[in-house]
């Protein structure tokens, strides 16, 4: 059972959540365990199931902390931008995505197991965070793009978002598979996620 105040239990959570992290930063999502976790938090692997019940809750809360971060980088450009050209709005959503790789990686590599294993209430927790980056995109785009209809604004969401699930895949090349590229015949050129995202932006908005 959860012990101490609401801020207390969401300091403990936190901490659960950061050294999740930074294991991910070294090692798979497969490799972690919660006993992996525990082992660089003050807290036993009995103690963590208080707050989690699963390691994917755990990925998950990691992910929601990654697009709340997101949010406040596109609110930053809301709000810190009167106005912007079209090439102006995809360096800066670009620039944006290029600093939350981590973000990029639990999208394109963890996100069915996270989200099917996880308690609905924290699933629908999640969303709201998710859910928040999709508005935030819509308000950027009515502000800077104010000749977009409705339509235009959400087949843009539709395009836009389901391309982020295969910007990490395409940006995270490791030797091994540029060796295996090579063997087969396939050309590779490398591109930043940076690069990659303002190329698809110019294109979905027409600049």
């Amino acid at each position: 059972m959860k012990k101490g105040t609401a801020e207390q239990i969401a300091q403990k959570r936190e901490e659960i959540v950061s050294a999740c992290e930074k294991l991910y930063q070294t090692m798979s999502f497969r490799e972690i365990s919660i006993k992996e976790i525990s082992s660089i938090t003050s807290f036993s692997r009995p103690t963590i199931y208080n707050y989690f019940e699963t390691k994917e809750e755990i990925f998950l809360a990691l992910f929601k902390r990654e697009y709340d971060r997101w949010n406040e980088d596109l609110d930053a450009i809301l709000r810190g931008n009167e106005h912007l050209t079209k090439k102006e709005l995809a360096d800066r959503i670009a620039t944006s995505l290029s600093g939350r790789e981590q973000l990029l990686k639990l999208l394109s590599m963890n996100n069915y197991d996270m989200e099917a294993n996880s308690r609905q209430e924290l699933l629908s927790s999640f969303k709201q965070s998710y859910g928040g980056s999709m508005q935030r995109m819509c308000l950027l785009l009515k502000k800077f793009c104010p000749g977009m209809s409705a339509a235009d604004v959400q087949d843009f969401i539709y395009t836009f978002y389901p391309f982020m699930f295969g910007i990490y895949p395409y940006t995270a090349v490791t030797e091994k598979q540029k060796a295996a590229m090579k063997e087969a015949g396939i050309p590779y050129v490398y591109q930043s996620v940076y690069e990659l995202t303002y190329s698809c932006l110019v294109r979905l908005l027409g600049a």
